[in-house]
């Protein structure tokens, strides 16, 4: 019975992207988290924008949304995060029928009936496969798992999907300050240095103008960034970019390089719930 089959997805990236050991991965997570600019919100985002690259090339760049959170530790409760597939093709949106996402830090529970009411939703299909090798959701986990604590997650892998079907699924999941809501994405691929730095800027700038028509060449998540700010537009969102370089930056070689940005969206102050 499928009931039966609920296990735990084992880390897929650990030692790839990220290191395998957990006490050198708290301390690589903890030395970006105290590296980012200290800045002062009158409140945490609802939203954050991040990109999924190995940590030595935008781990820093990540850190820089993840900072924006650390005062919400035990404030948030539960993660939405959505990625693009890399390596298993979806019609949809797809969550996994396991019970946990495991990293070397520990175990993170999925919440289970915020996965049930999605699933009431079309797009909304049951791959684990579509998991199991995924980087775009992995390499955020020990993020979380560090600045956050305990808090249950809502794993969305984002295939070939409408802006509007994402948002649809964000919409169902929204929920009040107990929820984050994480976009994983990189931006341009393998441009040389300068051309990226341009072709980056112009795609920040429609993440800021909280457009609703990027592409796969601009952003690999273009699909739930797209989602994000059709919703960010629904419900007056403001957008902030908190990071923006490319793997020439952080890695020396300009010859080909990806392009790595973060963002932070904010409710309107009076939002009360």
């Amino acid at each position: 019975m499928q009931t039966q089959t609920l296990a735990i997805r084992p880390a897929a990236v650990a030692g790839l992207f990220y290191p395998a050991g957990a006490t050198e991965l708290a301390a690589t997570v903890a030395a970006l988290l105290a590296a980012a600019p200290v800045r002062t919100a009158a409140a945490a985002p609802k939203a954050i924008i991040a990109p999924h690259a190995g940590y030595i090339y935008s781990g820093a760049t990540a850190a820089r949304a993840y900072a924006l959170l650390q005062t919400q530790r035990g404030q948030i409760r539960r993660v939405v995060l959505l990625g693009p597939t890399h390596r298993v093709a979806v019609r949809g949106l797809a969550v996994p029928g396991v019970a946990a996402f495991r990293t070397p830090l520990g175990d993170i529970p999925l919440d289970q009936p915020a996965i049930t009411a999605l699933r009431a939703l079309p797009q909304i299909v049951v791959s684990d496969a579509a998991h199991a090798a995924e980087h775009s959701l992995e390499v955020h986990l020990p993020f979380l798992q560090t600045v956050l604590g305990d808090f249950a997650l809502v794993p969305l892998a984002v295939g070939d999907a409408s802006p509007e079907e994402v948002a649809a699924a964000l919409r169902c999941v929204w929920g009040g300050r107990e929820t984050l809501i994480v976009i994983s994405s990189d931006l341009s691929h393998f441009h040389g240095y300068a051309e990226a730095q341009s072709l980056d800027r112009a795609t920040t700038d429609a993440i800021l103008q909280l457009r609703t028509d990027l592409d796969h060449e601009q952003a690999c998540g273009a699909t739930p960034v797209c989602g994000l700010t059709l919703l960010a537009r629904e419900r007056g969102l403001r957008s902030e970019l908190i990071d923006l370089c490319n793997s020439g930056d952080t890695s020396g070689d300009k010859r080909r390089v990806v392009g790595y940005a973060s963002f932070a969206f904010h409710e309107p102050a009076h939002h009360d719930h």
